[in-house]
């Protein structure tokens, strides 16, 4: 991983940009919180870049299309101005053969912070994990960076496994308060 370059805060989508609905599938059912583009603004001003990284099962799962996921990272994009969206498609226990298998993508993973850090020239030093779930926090930890946990999906009440955040906030305005 780079230790020259810009600083990136990695994001979760649901809970963290979005409101967490289970399967998201169009852009319709899409809730973006209505402080998320000031947010990700605010992140770039402090000169980080903003870039999602998302596990999407439900393309594994049958139920969207890596198209119709294509529209839903574009909407959020124009919508809340990310420099980037990463995903995994993957699930073991996926229908789709295509997409059921075991990687490296699928967080707590680090595949998608590899591609990142290649494609952004990422300075990992400082940089940090912003998201509502264990996976998200454990990715964080296994790419060696800060962790945030947000209380605005998953959070505390919903944990799937014990973890240690370096922060636990209520939101994605608590991030910003966090950065230097």
């Amino acid at each position: 991983m780079e230790k020259s370059g810009k600083r990136a805060i990695f994001l979760d989508r649901d809970g963290v940009l979005t409101e967490e609905r289970g399967y998201i599938t169009s852009v319709g059912d899409m809730k973006i919180f209505p402080y998320a583009a000031d947010c990700i603004h605010q992140i770039q001003k402090k000169g980080y870049y903003a870039i999602v990284v998302t596990n999407q099962s439900g393309i594994a799962r049958g139920l969207f299309t890596e198209e119709q996921l294509d529209e839903m990272n574009t909407y959020l994009k124009q919508q809340t101005g990310v420099d980037a969206i990463y995903y995994c498609p993957h699930h073991v226990k996926g229908t789709i053969v295509k997409y059921r298998k075991i990687c490296r993508c699928r967080k707590p993973q680090t595949g998608l912070y590899e591609t990142a850090c290649k494609e952004f020239h990422i300075n990992m030093q400082g940089s940090y994990m912003v998201g509502d779930r264990a996976s998200d926090i454990l990715a964080g930890q296994n790419i060696g960076v800060k962790t945030i946990l947000l209380e605005s999906g998953y959070g505390t009440a919903r944990m799937e496994e014990k973890v240690e955040p370096d922060y636990i906030v209520s939101d994605l305005r608590g991030v910003v308060e966090i950065l230097r």
